[in-house]
């Protein structure tokens, strides 16, 4: 049994009236600063968006389109006429110059796809990438211009030889397989690279995270389990995501890259891997367009590593 007196009692009760007040004040004080801010999401003026790479041996591509309203419904239609067909753009490797040709292929439902590259039935400068090359995009568009810089490295890390096992820790041994390699990371740090998939007919898809640094590994050869990439335009089966089938033809695309594109790819990966998470932190996306544009310039340093899964 608890005991105590009336001064105790007095005492204990003023105390807790004079905390009770100063919180109600604290709360008045906080309370009284708030300021009310309003954000006008619908009309937003169209932010030109940049997606544009070169690779060795290959010609540049740009894909432009027009940012979306926050409340704009996404259909087919209206990807199409975000594509921007009246842009004038070029590229340079410091000793030429070339102007890329718009470049639109058809598809189902009287609409088309548009980019900028090489037509050689309209142009005669052709550069494409080579290693160890630096290159300039600029775009005019709209009456404004727009400036990127961007490196193809040597390939300095390296996908040594690849491999396929058994799928662990899964019930089903008997088609699904994941495939494994060896990398080489040369002794220096700043050797950054992302990575792709092909499965027998389909395209290169990136995987679900797909860039990489050499923090962790510098100047080692180690071994990794190179995930099946993913296509984010369609839904994703997580039960079956990073696996490979038996009966695969697989070929495995390593990309030396600068910091830049690393920097791009992994602040948009993280952004998307957390769609949906009330408890992620918001994330901005590092792009390279100057004057306000989003997107990104990217040189990519290309090697190739195929192989068959027997049934």
């Amino acid at each position: 049994m608890f005991s105590y007196n009336c001064e105790t009692f007095l005492n204990c009760t003023f105390a807790v009236m004079k905390a009770f007040s100063l919180l109600v004040v604290v709360l008045i004080f906080f309370s009284s600063c708030e300021k009310r801010i309003e954000f006008n999401l619908k009309n937003a003026e169209p932010v030109l968006n940049v997606d544009a790479s070169i690779e060795n041996g290959k010609d540049p591509v740009v894909v432009l389109t027009k940012s979306l309203n926050f409340f704009s419904t996404i259909s087919i239609q209206d990807i199409s006429n975000s594509l921007i067909k009246d842009a004038k753009v070029f590229i340079s490797n410091g000793v030429a110059t070339q102007e890329l040709n718009r470049i639109d292929v058809p598809l189902p439902g009287a609409i088309s796809y548009s980019y900028y590259s090489f037509d050689p039935s309209v142009g005669t400068t052709r550069i494409q990438g080579e290693l160890n090359t630096a290159y300039q995009l600029k775009i005019i568009w709209n009456g404004k211009e727009y400036n990127a810089n961007t490196t193809i490295p040597p390939i300095r890390k390296t996908l040594d030889s690849i491999w396929w096992e058994k799928a662990p820790f899964t019930p089903d041994t008997s088609t699904k397989v994941v495939v494994k390699g060896t990398v080489t990371d040369p002794p220096e740090f700043g050797n950054y690279i992302r990575y792709f998939t092909k499965v027998n007919d389909e395209p290169f898809f990136p995987g679900l995270g797909s860039v990489f640094d050499d923090l962790l590994v510098n100047g080692t050869t180690y071994e990794a389990t190179i995930d099946k990439g993913v296509n984010r335009n369609s839904d994703i089966d997580f039960e079956q995501i990073g696996f490979f089938k038996k009966g695969d033809n697989v070929t495995i695309k390593l990309c030396n890259i600068d910091k830049a594109t690393y920097d791009f790819w992994r602040t948009v990966e993280f952004s998307y891997s957390s769609i949906g998470n009330p408890f992620s932190s918001p994330t901005k996306i590092k792009g390279n367009i100057s004057n306000g544009a989003l997107g990104y310039f990217g040189g990519y340093a290309a090697m190739f590593k195929s192989l068959t899964i027997p049934r």
